[in-house]
């Protein structure tokens, strides 16, 4: 029996939040600078304050509502203070996480001033590395405050009088990792956070915090949320997955992603009866993406160039990530993607153009298809050994999984899928991929008993015929493609390795 889909309209997960489909910019390759930044191009793509407007333009169409930023393990040695004010006085630093030169050219100005002209919110991770609390108390007053002080008059000095209003701030960039800088332990940076998060809110109750979590499934996790689970918003997830040159592990990895949220939604929930708490704490999974560093190591700029593997698996394998997160749209209300651009990223630029990755397309049916309520969703796999996968996995702990779980509630199922409600609740729109690299699927698709569809629908789809087919500077490969079906019966066929939204109308 091949793979089914099972539908109930009437059975709602949760409002999809769009701010899953947020971005991530960090001092890193040519993600800023000849990326976003580009002041002086030869070619007429900046504007007069050195934006690229065909970036802008680009990542406008991804419906983009916040922005992460400026690390990324660059901020656990930035200084905010050197990217202010006149740009011939800002010094050039040695940068620490990248092992590069930062010139200070674009940071908090530029940053907030191409958020508006991108129409999207700001957010802004604090450096917990060496960063002190009084740099960031600063940080927070140059942005937010009105008063009459130090910082917030040195933002007027520097010719923006009126606060910026930043909404979100992290407390640190991955301090559990020995890669950072300034590195602790659970319970030193929950100590440490627990008073940065009390100072912040003293200047400006109106900010919303992000705690610093790991992968999700980590104890660190569960240390960090039982202490600061009473003074902050959100708790961030990190993941990324790596495909080791083998399809199938990538296009699986999502599943480490969704354990990870359960394991974190259960774990916020201890933390909150042990607290006593009423408020509400969700998962801010503020990096996530598909990154091979041998591929593409990170002290190299870290630039991928994905191929139409990738845009059906993990990290920027966004199809399957996207339907975790549409999935999970009671506990996951911000996700960004790592990064924007150049840097592990949808879209790549050179001086004189840019070009959209194939992971560009899915990421875009997402952000502007899959909005509205996120439905129930069943996919029904009766054969293991047809409609599964039981490979290896990164990590391997979802491989355990799925051998000793039935195989209907397996997360390694070739089809996966989700499905929501439209705003104007006149369609269902079901995101599907198919993660076979070489097997077609005839996958029945069946609504709850009171639901009526049109017998017509229409098909955005994202495919090639061959798996390796990338998008570059000569022409895109792949990109999606619309089509009508107009006597549809009850049973679409999903081509090998592809993705495609569905559009349902209700009757």
């Amino acid at each position: 029996m091949p793979p089914s889909i099972h539908i109930d309209p009437a059975r709602h997960v949760a409002p999809v939040d769009p701010r899953i489909y947020s971005g991530f910019t960090e001092h890193m390759g040519r993600c800023i600078y000849g990326g976003l930044y580009d002041p002086g191009n030869e070619h007429g793509l900046a504007d007069a304050n050195g934006y690229r407007t065909d970036v802008l333009q680009a990542l406008k169409d991804l419906n983009i509502p916040i922005v992460r930023y400026p690390g990324g393990n660059f901020v656990s040695s930035y200084r905010w203070q050197d990217g202010v004010g006149p740009k011939e006085l800002r010094p050039r630093r040695p940068e620490l996480a990248w092992l590069t030169e930062e010139s200070n050219q674009f940071g908090t100005d530029e940053f907030i001033q191409w958020c508006r002209l991108l129409g999207a919110e700001p957010y802004i991770c604090l450096n917990m590395g060496t960063g002190t609390l009084e740099d960031a108390l600063a940080w927070l007053e140059y942005c937010n405050s009105s008063a009459n002080t130090h910082y917030a008059n040195m933002r007027r000095k520097n010719g923006h009088p009126e606060p910026y209003g930043v909404k979100y701030w992290a407390l640190g960039n991955e301090v559990w990792g020995p890669w950072q800088v300034g590195q602790m332990t659970a319970e030193d940076y929950s100590k440490t956070a627990y008073q940065w998060a009390k100072a912040l809110r003293l200047l400006d109750p109106s900010i919303k915090l992000i705690s610093c979590g790991e992968t999700g499934f980590a104890d660190w996790d569960r240390v960090t949320l039982k202490t600061l689970a009473p003074v902050v918003d959100f708790h961030s997830i990190h993941l990324y997955t790596v495909s080791e040159g083998n399809h199938d592990v990538n296009v699986m990895g999502p599943a480490a992603a969704e354990k990870g949220i359960e394991i974190t939604k259960s774990l916020i929930e201890l933390a909150k009866i042990e607290g006593k708490l009423t408020k509400d704490i969700t998962v801010c999974f503020d990096e996530w993406n598909v990154w091979d560093p041998v591929r593409a190591p990170g002290e190299k700029g870290a630039e991928e160039h994905y191929d139409l593997s990738d845009a059906l698996g993990e990290y920027k394998a966004v199809a399957s990530w996207l339907n975790v997160f549409v999935r999970k749209a009671d506990i996951v209300k911000i996700a960004c993607i790592a990064q924007s651009v150049n840097v592990i990223s949808p879209i790549i630029t050179s001086p004189t153009g840019l070009f959209k990755q194939t992971t560009y397309y899915p990421l875009q049916l997402f952000a502007t298809l899959m909005q509205g309520t996120a439905l129930s969703l069943h996919v029904a796999a009766d054969a293991p050994e047809d409609d599964t996968y039981t490979g290896p996995t990164v990590p391997p702990f979802v491989a355990h999984l799925s051998v000793h779980t039935p195989p209907a509630a397996r997360l390694t199922k070739w089809i996966d899928a989700s499905a929501v409600l439209s705003p104007s609740k006149t369609e269902i729109r079901l995101a599907v991929v198919n993660r076979h690299q070489t097997r077609a699927f005839d996958v029945p698709i069946a609504f709850g008993p009171d639901a009526r569809v049109a017998p017509r629908l229409v098909v955005h789809e994202v495919w090639s015929p061959q798996l390796g087919d990338r998008n570059g500077f000569e022409g895109e490969k792949v990109k999606t493609v619309e089509r009508k079906v107009d006597a549809w019966d009850g049973v679409y066929q999903c081509k090998e390795h592809s993705f495609q939204v569905l559009v349902f109308t209700l009757l």
